[in-house]
C-alpha cells in the first residue's frame, strides 16, 4: 500500500460496488494506468467485466473486507448505500475517498439536509423529522399544507416518498412507508431541476462542469443537457461550499431546484459519480469518471469545460432494443452497461447525442 498523496502508475484502486458506475470508473482507471479491484456480492456484475480483480463477498463479511482493503492503495465507492461499518472496517487498510463523513451524510436525508443547511450554509427546502403519523400531521401544518414525506434512508428514483396535501394523506403516507424514520420537506414549485457535477482532489484543488439541466420521468432521470441555459455560476459556488465543508475528495453531484426567481435550493447530494454527468464522456473534456480517478489519485483535475453541447438520455428496460435504429444517427454515442436482463425501469445504458 502506498501512503503518497499521488498514486504511482500501476497502483490498485479498490471500488465498493459492482454496477455501471464501477464499470465506467474501471475503464477510466485503466486508461490512466491504474488497476481496479471490485468488491461486490454479485458474480457477473457490470464492473467485474472490466476490473483487474473482483472479490465476490457480502458487505457484511468483515474478513473479506479487511483482506480487500490490504490489497489496494486507495478505496472508493460507486453508490452511497455501502454500510458505513464496512467502510470503517476497511479504512485502516487504505484511505477511503470520498471521506466516510460524506458517505454517512449521503445515507440519511435528515442528516444530509441538516449538514448542507447548518454546516455548509447552503439553502435547502424547509424540512422536519417525522417519526410517526402525528409528526407527519404536525409537519404538514408547519410546511404550509403540502409536503413531500420521504424515508430517511435507502430511497432512490422516487422510491420511498409520498406527496401529502391533507392531514389524512400525511398520516396515511407515513403509514404506507412502513412507519420508518422519515423527513418531511416543503413542496417546492420549481421552474426546473438542475445539477452541478464537481470535484476536489487530495491537494484541495477544485473543478466543476457547467450547469446541467435534468428531465425526470416517473421519478427516474430521463435526460440531461449540458451546458444548460442561464448558468450564472451560483450553483458552482454553492457546490464548492459543500465540497469544502466535507473536506471532500472525489466527484460530487449536487442536485438543485431552480425557482422562478432564479434562486437555487439543494434537493440532494450524491457522494460519487452521477447519472447527470454521463454526458461528459462525449463532450470533448475530461469525463466525470476520469475526473474522479484523478481526484482520488492526487492528480491535477483536468479540463472540465465541454467542447460540445451534449444531451444524455438513459436507456431503460427495452429501450436498449432500439440501438440498431438509433445507430443511424451519427451524432449518437452508445454506452451499454453489460446487464443481461432488461427489466422495466432498469438502467441498461445511455446515449449521448452531440447537439452543438
Amino acid at each position: 500500500m502506498t501512503t503518497s498523496l499521488v498514486l504511482p502508475r500501476g497502483a490498485v484502486i479498490g471500488i465498493f460496488g459492482g454496477g455501471q458506475l464501477g464499470r465506467m470508473l474501471s475503464l477510466a482507471a485503466a486508461r490512466l494506468g491504474f488497476k481496479t479491484h471490485i468488491f461486490a456480492p454479485d458474480e457477473d456484475c457490470p464492473a467485474s467485466q472490466f476490473a483487474w480483480r473482483h472479490t465476490k463477498a457480502e458487505y457484511e463479511d468483515m474478513a473479506a473486507v479487511k483482506a480487500f482493503s490490504k490489497s489496494v492503495d486507495v478505496i472508493t465507492y460507486e453508490f452511497e448505500n455501502i454500510p458505513t461499518t464496512t467502510v470503517i472496517e476497511a479504512s485502516p487498510g487504505a484511505p477511503v475517498l470520498p471521506p466516510i463523513e460524506a458517505l454517512h451524510n449521503g445515507q440519511d436525508r435528515l442528516t444530509e439536509k441538516t449538514f448542507i443547511s447548518k454546516t455548509a450554509g447552503v439553502p435547502v427546502a424547509p424540512f422536519y423529522p417525522v417519526n410517526n403519523e402525528y409528526d407527519a400531521k404536525r409537519a404538514l401544518k408547519m410546511l404550509g399544507g403540502k409536503c413531500v414525506i420521504k424515508t430517511r434512508r435507502l430511497g432512490y428514483d422516487g422510491k420511498g416518498q409520498v406527496i401529502a396535501s391533507s392531514e389524512a394523506e400525511a398520516m396515511a403516507g407515513t403509514k404506507s412507508l412502513g412507519n420508518l424514520p422519515c423527513i418531511a420537506e416543503g413542496f417546492i414549485p420549481f421552474k426546473r431541476e438542475v445539477s452541478i457535477v464537481c470535484a476536489r482532489n487530495r491537494h484541495g484543488d477544485t473543478a466543476a462542469y457547467p450547469l446541467i439541466e435534468n428531465e425526470h420521468k416517473n421519478h427516474i432521470l430521463h435526460k440531461s443537457v449540458c451546458p444548460a441555459a442561464g448558468d450564472n455560476g451560483n450553483a458552482r459556488a454553492l457546490a464548492f461550499k459543500i465540497l469544502e465543508a466535507l473536506d471532500y475528495v472525489g466527484v460530487l453531484a449536487v442536485e438543485f431546484f431552480e425557482l422562478e426567481d432564479g434562486s437555487l435550493l439543494v434537493n440532494e447530494i450524491a457522494p460519487r459519480v452521477h447519472n447527470s454527468g454521463h454526458w461528459t464522456q462525449d463532450a470533448g473534456c475530461t469525463d466525470q469518471f476520469e475526473l474522479h480517478i484523478r481526484a482520488i489519485a492526487g492528480w491535477p483535475l483536468g479540463d472540465t469545460q465541454p467542447k460540445f453541447r451534449v444531451e444524455m438520455t438513459n436507456l431503460l428496460g427495452d429501450d436498449v432494443d432500439r440501438i440498431p435504429e438509433l445507430s443511424a444517427d451519427p451524432a449518437i454515442k452508445f454506452h451499454l452497461y453489460g446487464k443481461a436482463e432488461a427489466r422495466n425501469g432498469r438502467k441498461m445504458g445511455h446515449i449521448n447525442r452531440i447537439i452543438a
